[in-house]
């Protein structure tokens, strides 16, 4: 099942079922007005939702119409909760080797093999998400603007102390994530010692949100199998597989975020930025997923970063194509612009 949110000029948005090929939709308002009440009684409302799904897919959809991405809202516009996780920890080796700085004591890892005890994971807000289409909207571009590629899982209530087994049903749908990073404000903030405020503006998401079913055999062991494609300016600059180097799966980290309280449905957990490891002999690169982990390989290897941030007018889009080449969760598309 594939699920969006159209602007209708509230917060919220309208709920719409949208079909496997992206091409067409249907208001869902007879069944729930928003994801967010679908969410909050999903055994009752999701078997109506699928049977529209049904209807849709077989074209006897009776009010169906053209499906316009660029009329999108984020699948939940405003969430009880937004948590990203560094799923992927090569990234987080590469930006710590750049600074010569190692990986923290607290977290035990054979850097090898990417394992770790526990997942890095921090509180964003929820309050207002970017459709795919928005603009990324910003007062300073010497703030250093980068994109940051990843996937994020949608649940239901989770229970305190659920394990990743309980965590791995309560997930109910996916999306495609950009997850911005203001790069030169991250400093300041990590030295007061309460994380990210400043340096973590609104994120944005894929048009449709995804039923993990629907990825079919590509999502398995609570993680999706799939390239991730992050294009700048036109260019195409990284396509990472997301199944790869994840070294905690979505189950992990709802139920490490569950360690010491409850989840409710509507809480979105990220990913992070996708990132691989260069082991491709003889393939296309995977390139990266978000300009940091560009910067701190060349850091690495040269001494200092070549690549610069986003600028005003710069282009991002981070697609997801199955095999047969098509979209999955439709194109993130947004351009960055001075406030």
């Amino acid at each position: 099942m594939k699920l969006a949110t159209l602007h209708d000029g509230s917060r919220d948005g309208q709920l719409a079922v949208v079909s496997r090929d992206l091409k067409t939709a249907h208001m869902a308002d007879a069944i729930a007005p928003t994801l967010q009440a679908a969410l909050d009684d999903w055994a009752f409302i999701a078997p109506q939702l699928d049977s529209l799904y049904a209807q849709l897919n077989r074209g006897e959809a009776r009010r169906a119409f053209d499906f316009e991405p660029q009329r999108c809202m984020a699948p939940l516009p405003r969430a009880c909760q937004w948590v990203e996780a560094s799923a992927y920890l090569h990234q987080v080796e590469l930006e710590r080797r750049a600074r010569d700085a190692g990986m923290p004591a607290q977290l035990p890892m054979r850097l090898s093999d990417g394992l770790s005890d526990e997942p890095l994971l921090r509180q964003g807000a929820g309050d207002d998400f970017l459709g795919p289409h928005d603009d990324i909207v910003l007062a300073h571009e010497e703030w250093d603007i980068d994109f940051g590629a990843g996937l994020a899982a949608i649940v239901d209530d989770v229970p305190m102390g659920a394990t990743p087994d309980e965590a791995h049903g309560r997930i109910r749908l996916l999306m495609l994530a950009n997850a911005v990073t203001l790069r030169k404000l991250v400093p300041a903030e990590l030295e007061q010692g309460c994380g990210f405020l400043q340096s973590a503006p609104a994120t944005g998401f894929s048009p449709v949100a995804v039923t993990p079913d629907e990825l079919g055999e590509h999502w398995r062991s609570g993680k999706v199998h799939l390239p991730l494609r992050a294009t700048w300016n036109g260019h195409l600059v990284g396509q990472p597989d997301a199944g790869v180097d994840m070294a905690f799966n979505f189950p992990q980290l709802i139920a490490h975020l569950c360690r010491s309280r409850r989840a409710r449905a509507g809480s979105i957990v990220g990913s992070g930025p996708v990132s691989n490891r260069d082991t491709t002999k003889g393939k296309a690169p995977p390139g990266y997923a978000s300009i940091a982990e560009q910067r701190s390989r060349e850091t690495i290897a040269d001494g200092a970063p070549a690549t610069p941030y986003l600028r005003f007018g710069d282009g991002i889009r981070i697609e997801m194509l199955d095999e047969a080449g098509k979209t999955v969760f439709g194109a993130i598309e947004q351009a960055v612009r001075k406030a």
